[in-house]
């Protein structure tokens, strides 16, 4: 894997330099964000904790990929600076919604009620697949007739023909 610098911009209000980098990788897939960032600290030769890397993406039909880095001049710059998603893509954060779920399920578990909620479970889960066959059926038909019936409604009025053998009523003006 050899990472080519296309571009350098120090930008000192971000107190961070952008980079735009191509990194071939012709004999392995597409190389992953963490051994890019690895690689890039030591182009860059700076610690591997304060590089992040923005967007990366493979060319189509070639082994090359593309993306933009920022490389920042403190660690705590470039864990307050950067978007949440960005950091959690770069391994410098966890996801909030998996740390707030972790604690409520292991809580539970602690008490003597454990057992007794993990016998209904496989009932519930027993039960389950039978009222799912039953409800299927009815709910696929019900999307078909409504997209069928809402076009002709609304058609019928625009072509308010007279029928063959009679003639149109005439308007009246006045």
């Amino acid at each position: 894997m050899e990472i080519t610098i296309l571009e350098d911009r120090p930008n000192p209000l971000m107190k961070r330099h952008e980079y735009r980098f191509e990194v071939s990788h012709a004999t392995a897939a597409t190389p992953s964000r963490d051994a890019v960032r690895g690689e890039l600290s030591k182009v860059v030769k700076a610690p591997k904790d304060r590089v992040i890397i923005e967007r990366m993406g493979a060319l189509y039909g070639t082994a090359t990929s593309r993306g933009e880095a920022m490389v920042y001049e403190t660690a705590d710059a470039a864990k307050s600076i950067p978007r949440e998603h960005i950091l959690v893509r770069n391994g410098l954060k966890e996801k909030a919604g998996k740390d707030a779920g972790a604690p409520a399920k292991s809580e539970p578990p602690a008490g003597s009620a454990a057992p007794a909620p993990e016998a209904p479970k496989p009932a519930a889960a027993a039960e389950a697949p039978a009222a799912k066959p039953e409800s299927k059926p009815e709910s696929k038909p019900e999307p078909k007739s409504e997209t069928k019936t809402e076009p002709k409604a609304e058609a019928k009025p625009h072509k308010a023909k007279a029928p063959k053998g009679e003639k149109a009523p005439a308007a009246e003006g006045g």
